[in-house]
């Protein structure tokens, strides 16, 4: 059985809370961590810039 995607209205902080990982787990591309308000449908949408630049 496959896991759902996340929602992209789910901000980092709850979804690395409800995922049971530690605080700082996803990242920037620079390597700093995301802040935990960032929504994941940004995170989505930065992924999709670069990927035709």
């Amino acid at each position: 059985m496959s896991t759902r995607k996340v929602r992209s209205d789910c901000s980092v902080g709850t979804f690395e809370k409800t995922r049971g990982l530690p605080p700082g787990t996803i990242r920037n591309p620079n390597g700093r961590d995301t802040r935990s308000d960032k929504k994941i449908g940004t995170i989505r949408k930065e992924n999709e810039r670069k990927q035709y630049k």
